[in-house]
């Protein structure tokens, strides 16, 4: 007989189901979050087990991953696109977890991508850096903006200047040690920033596929590293059309007879990727006229925004077809 298991996930505990063919409930049970105590209540099962269901939430690697490494085949499910079930009057985290299971038996359930275990840990240290260039751009702006309200001129070259020139432009204790305060964090976050990314290239200085994505005007080291990262195996995405969509390229709107009827989910998708994408099409503007020019041509008959996200998209096509072909970057293709 097989057998079906899902598993609800909380900070601190997880519920179990367990059905069989018939959709009737073998073992239903509350346990902590404790990866032995969860194998455990598995390994009666792990004959007839046809997949385990682990919902997507913010804490899935620990299970995930140690579910894998006990040799039981996982499943994570896509909490945003999994359909909510109907007719039930009540619920609760027993019902969630028998869902979860009955999805994988009928065979309608929305999966995740499990990434790489071995990759992991780059792709989200690249994510991090992202926070710290946001956090570091913020205390640069709020340094040139109290110099400018107490000095009245214009603080342009933060990272020359010194922490005895703050102390000398300034009278009061006060203002001198909250300049202190966003020199020294800036300066901080400058030193882990370059560390972090030496470190991130020379992980991936090899990559033939990092080289290919960087024939592409507007995608340096940086981007082309968040990029393969976050993209993972292109195989798993069948058409490119897939792929612009993942990347969060793709409108979202409902269309019935020719007239919008509403809005879809416009944040299904890697929104890192997105990011990305956005980023390289500003600076593909600035430094490939031919790409500048399409872009001048769009905005002309749209909005700015809508003619950034177009060149945006042609981008992720065009490198979803470099990461495929295992080939550099061609102008005419992606903007002829």
């Amino acid at each position: 007989m097989k057998v079906y298991a899902g598993i609800d996930l909380h900070s601190t505990n997880s519920v179990l189901a367990v059905i069989d063919e018939a959709g009737q409930p073998q073992h239903e049970k509350r346990y902590p979050n404790e990866l032995p105590v969860i194998v455990a209540a598995l390994k009666p099962y792990r004959d007839q087990l046809v997949g385990v269901v682990v919902e997507s939430t913010y804490n899935w690697y620990w299970l995930v991953d140690g579910l894998m490494a006990a040799d039981f085949p996982v499943h994570l499910a896509h909490a945003a696109a999994i359909p909510q079930y109907a007719g039930l009057k009540h619920g609760d985290d027993f019902t969630d977890a028998r869902h979860l299971a009955n999805l994988l038996r009928l065979g309608i359930l929305p999966e995740g991508y499990i990434y790489p275990p071995a990759q992991r840990g780059l792709r989200d240290l690249l994510r991090r850096r992202r926070l710290l260039v946001r956090e570091q751009t913020r205390q640069c702006l709020a340094l040139q903006s109290l110099w400018t309200r107490h000095t009245g001129h214009q603080l342009r070259d933060v990272p020359h200047v010194t922490l005895q020139e703050l102390s000398n432009r300034f009278d009061d204790p006060h203002v001198r040690e909250s300049a202190r305060v966003m020199w020294t964090l800036w300066q901080v976050l400058h030193r882990e920033i370059q560390s972090l990314e030496r470190g991130a290239r020379k992980e991936m200085k090899h990559s033939p596929d990092l080289a290919h994505l960087q024939s592409t005007p507007g995608i340096g080291d940086i981007l082309g590293q968040t990029i393969l990262l976050e993209t993972g195996s292109i195989g798993r995405f069948p058409h490119v059309g897939d792929y612009a969509s993942y990347c969060r390229c793709v409108d979202s709107k409902r269309v019935s007879n020719g007239k919008t009827k509403g809005r879809g989910n416009a944040k299904s998708g890697n929104r890192h990727l997105a990011w990305a994408y956005i980023e390289a099409a500003n600076y593909a503007m600035r430094f490939s006229p031919p790409i500048k020019s399409w872009f001048d041509r769009k905005k002309r008959r749209c909005h700015r925004m809508v003619a950034l996200k177009a060149v945006a998209h042609k981008l992720a096509r065009a490198c979803y077809f470099i990461l495929r072909e295992h080939t550099d970057f061609d102008l005419k293709r992606a903007f002829g």
